[in-house]
């Protein structure tokens, strides 16, 4: 793994210190440094769907305001990029706790031929952003510290992204990784994207390699098992994702769809074992827009699930042990933006650790009725991917509704409400003290101005 990455970071090294050679013999010499503002201010009332905080007082409501700011610091010149954001987060009234972060911070070099190399932070986002997305209805968003090698140019990208991950500056212990800012410790990504000329089909194949750590740190490897229960020695245990996904958009008419198989193993997050993993999706979605102001979508998801899961009666164990997770994972996907924005599914765990997959199967509209503001209304029916000792597969209907108004090129607000109405299935897999019926409302002020733009 040393030399791999020493190998990664003299290509990059080199590939910037061409384009930088490159761009001092260039003769439109141009730099320029941006700073500007992104500053979200976020608020949600929940009523039902969610565990209490606390069992002896039952509430069934709860509200909060966030609140995000961000600072953004680029600067450009011909073949070199380099960019900073710094964000905190935190619940309007708290006095600790709060989160401030890098949230990006790279530098990028490019060549005229379209190679490129990327060093650092990044948020990365491909495709629909199904499997690889910043997820930034969560506020926090996700970025990645990672190297970034491609290639851009006539109709063709190709990325490949390298990532290892520590928590500190380990000389002379281990490379045992846990709790990191990243779920995982090493991340090898192969992205190809394609879009055909003079039609309107573009194909993106993508490969994921993912290493998780397992077992426990100071647990020696050669060190005999005390028992099922006893404690595992550290090891990486990996998992492959690879799929695909097509985008053919003719006129008034956009078609997607999307294929994603998981292979390898799965690291248990409690008892830090690992286990095979051998899990499909398959995603599908027709937008139709006959005219510029209101337009159309249908589609369905299918992400598989476990098999023999039991949901018992309350009172009842009713545990079973797998020893190969069928439950498909979107990684480290925008998931509000699929399963509905509620996210009941993926965001939190089924008990006994079952993860019975998920079919959506979904319809709704969209439009702007008048100059600056859309709406949109979405119906979601779900159920489970997998059968059920007890009960039905339907897991409920969901009605999600949402408008932005945009005040200024600087200046928006966007407002949302959600209908959950969830069966005894629901109820019954998750086992949560709360209604299985939720009704949830939020909304969120975005102002991100340009600060101040020089050129020399």
């Amino acid at each position: 793994m040393n030399k791999l990455l020493t190998r990664l970071f003299s290509v990059a090294f080199l590939t910037l210190h061409t384009v930088m050679m490159s761009a001092q013999t260039d003769s439109t010499k141009l730099n320029q440094l941006n700073f500007g503002l992104n500053v979200m201010t976020h608020g949600e009332m929940m009523n039902g769907g969610l565990p209490y905080s606390r069992t002896d007082v039952p509430e069934k409501r709860s509200s909060f305001l966030l609140g995000r700011f961000r600072l953004l610091v680029g600067y450009e010149r011909p073949y070199l990029e380099v960019q900073a954001v710094v964000q905190n987060k935190s619940v309007w009234g708290t006095s600790g706790g709060q989160t401030l972060n890098l949230y990006e911070g790279w530098v990028k070099g490019k060549a005229p031929c379209g190679l490129f190399a990327q060093l650092g932070r990044v948020a990365l986002s491909y495709d629909d952003e199904r499997i690889i997305g910043p997820n930034d209805f969560a506020m926090a968003s996700m970025s990645h510290d990672v190297v970034r090698v491609g290639y851009e140019g006539h109709g063709h990208q190709a990325h490949a992204i390298f990532a290892y991950n520590q928590n500190a500056e380990h000389v002379y212990s281990t490379t045992y990784y846990d709790n990191g800012s990243q779920p995982y410790k090493t991340m090898q990504t192969f992205w190809y994207h394609y879009d055909v000329p003079r039609f309107p089909l573009g194909a993106s194949l993508l490969f994921m390699n993912v290493g998780m750590q397992a077992g426990e740190l100071d647990r020696p490897a050669e060190e005999p098992s005390q028992g099922e229960n006893s404690s595992k020695p550290a090891s990486t245990e990996y998992q492959q994702l690879y799929g695909g996904y097509l985008n053919f958009h003719p006129r008034r008419l956009t078609l997607e769809a999307a294929y994603y198989r998981q292979t390898g193993k799965i690291v248990n997050a409690t008892s830090k074992g690992a286990s095979d993993i051998r899990a499909w999706m398959l995603g599908t979605k027709a937008t139709f827009q006959p005219a510029d102001s209101y337009g159309f979508t249908v589609g369905y998801d299918y992400l598989s699930g476990d098999e023999d899961v039991i949901a018992p009666d309350p009172g009842d164990i009713g545990l079973i042990q797998h020893t190969t997770n069928m439950g498909f994972c979107p990684l480290f996907g925008s998931r509000n933006k699929f399963y509905g924005i509620m996210d009941y599914f993926y965001e939190s765990a089924y008990i006994n650790g079952f993860t019975p997959g998920l079919q959506n199967a979904f319809i709704g509209g969209f439009g702007n009725p008048v100059p600056q503001l859309n709406i949109s209304a979405t119906y979601h029916y779900l159920a489970v991917a997998t059968s059920l000792e007890k009960g039905n597969r339907t897991l409920g209907h969901s009605i999600d509704l949402q408008a932005t108004y945009t005040f200024s090129d600087v200046v928006s607000l966007s407002a949302g409400y959600t209908l959950m109405f969830g069966t005894d299935t629901l109820e019954r897999l998750k086992r949560e003290a709360s209604e299985k019926s939720a009704r949830w409302g939020w909304f969120s002020l975005v102002v991100s101005p340009k600060l101040f733009s020089t050129k020399w």
